[in-house]
């Protein structure tokens, strides 16, 4: 581990060695010195992360245990509910808008004693692959801020890379974790459906949507999926289980394990220094004492027409909301009808404009078996597919992204070019399985490349164990 990794970090804060407002005075001038450039945050919280950071260490003084992310800064995705700090999924008609309470991930983060400094850029309403489509400007990538930092998540996974803190959170609805923290060369997790809660996560897509951690090291992105994990009442999503103990087991190493490297995710579309990484990584586990085979889930290439189909549809439902009547924008009109047409169009982006279509479409009459239905069926093809490669198998690899990270403007004006960033990544979300990317060398253009973990559901504690593994066949 870094010195500055969240572990580390917390355990000076609790001991007394640092305090957190040192801490946090130290990230603050990281982020002065590179934000202006990067633009992963859209709103900074120095104010309020002073106030957090002087409650730890009053807290440490008067020997009361903050918690294990005790003055860890952290960086929240701006789609994520803050209590009175602007929560605008980087859109015009929710521009300004302050929730009235904090979502349960940022509670859990607080309780535990970590310190917000600011919410984070992401491509509007979640739906991107490079964080181009956000209303307040695009967001740069540490490593080379003439490429994209991926997405949706881009401004979490940039915060992190470039040592703004040391872990982030952002939504995952078909790889916007897992892309980025690829793009960026950090570690980002998906967990399993309705093991970290969703109170306060602005919809997207309600069946996919989770929240997740990205982080600088794999123990740091455990850590921080035992604070945030666990069962959530208010979330009717939630499972009863509490998140699976993850950072016991990572050095349980792979002797035993079998890996499976999925055929049809290393192949065709995937750029062979991205292959070369991802055979590098399963020869990594081979010395180590895993069982490594090829494996077939043919329904995959079905995985994206699939996920570009439920997805939209639950989009066109979940904006449904923003009319200009309850919140955020309204554009005023002579008639209601007019007035929210006029909001709509005014406060929405191209990008959302034309997923919120797609759904309506696939979900209107005449249409619905055809479309909607059809994809249900290919996502139960698909998990009974997994379910089964899981049966020989306890952990699946792939490229998380097929390519490393490309130019600012170089997708933009293809959206489909653009939605085949996350081919390898929508299937896990469509099954409701957890994965991660973790960072594993750079391709030909000295850009970071990510191996991407998968795991039957509450597979968390195997697949960290991998995720570790890769991690130490690094150094």
């Amino acid at each position: 581990m870094t010195a500055g990794d969240a572990i580390s970090i917390a355990a000076s804060v609790r001991s007394g060695e640092r305090s957190a407002t040192d801490v946090l005075e130290e990230h603050l001038a990281r982020i002065a010195e590179r934000e202006p450039e990067l633009h992963a945050f859209n709103l900074l919280t120095e104010e309020h992360a002073r106030a957090a950071a002087t409650a730890v260490d009053e807290r440490v003084a008067s020997g009361d245990d903050p918690g294990p992310l005790a003055g860890v800064p952290v960086a929240i995705k701006d789609n994520i509910c803050t209590r009175g700090v602007a929560t605008t999924c980087s859109s015009r008609i929710l521009e300004g808008w302050k929730p009235p309470y904090d979502a349960t991930v940022v509670e859990r983060l607080a309780a535990a004693g970590a310190v917000m400094v600011g919410k984070t850029n992401l491509d509007e309403f979640a739906m991107g692959s490079s964080t181009e489509n956000s209303a307040f400007g695009p967001t740069r990538n540490p490593v080379d801020p003439t490429r994209v930092p991926g997405g949706s998540s881009g401004g979490s996974a940039a915060a992190v890379a470039a040592g703004f803190a040391p872990v982030s959170l952002g939504s995952d609805t078909g790889g916007s974790i897992r892309q980025p923290a690829a793009l960026c060369g950090v570690v980002g997790v998906k967990p399993t459906y309705g093991t970290v809660s969703r109170l306060g996560l602005v919809a997207f897509g309600s069946s996919l949507d989770q929240v997740g951690p990205f982080a600088a090291t794999v123990a740091d992105a455990a850590l921080v999926s035992e604070v945030i994990g666990g069962h959530d009442p208010g979330d009717s999503t939630s499972i009863a289980a509490g998140f699976p103990d993850v950072s016991s087991r990572l050095g349980d190493g792979v002797a035993g394990l079998r890996v499976g490297v999925v055929t049809e995710l290393t192949g065709e579309g995937t750029t062979p220094d991205v292959a070369a990484r991802v055979r590098a990584a399963a020869d990594a586990l081979a010395d180590a004492g895993a069982t490594v085979e090829e494996i077939s889930l043919p329904s995959v290439r079905y995985g994206l027409s699939a996920y570009y189909l439920v997805a939209t549809a639950e989009a066109s439902s979940n904006l449904a909301r923003y009319d200009g009547v309850r919140y955020g924008l309204r554009v005023e009109a002579p008639t209601t009808g007019e007035m929210m047409e006029l909001t709509r169009t005014e406060g929405f982006g191209d990008e959302v404009k034309r997923r919120i279509m797609l759904g309506t479409y696939a979900l209107s009459a005449g249409y619905y078996d055809a479309f909607y239905n059809k994809a249900l069926k290919v996502r139960r093809l698909l998990r009974n597919e997994f379910d089964a490669a899981y049966r020989s198998v306890d952990v699946l690899v792939s490229p998380t992204s097929p390519t490393t990270a490309f130019p600012l403007g170089a997708r933009s004006d293809d959206p489909m070019t653009m939605y085949l960033s996350d081919v390898c990544t929508i299937v896990s979300n469509l099954v409701g399985h957890p994965a991660m990317s973790v960072p594993y060398g750079e391709g030909d253009n000295d850009m970071p490349v990510g191996v991407q973990l998968m795991a039957p559901a509450l597979g968390e504690p195997t697949m960290f164990r991998v995720a570790a593994e890769l991690e130490r066949s690094l150094r």
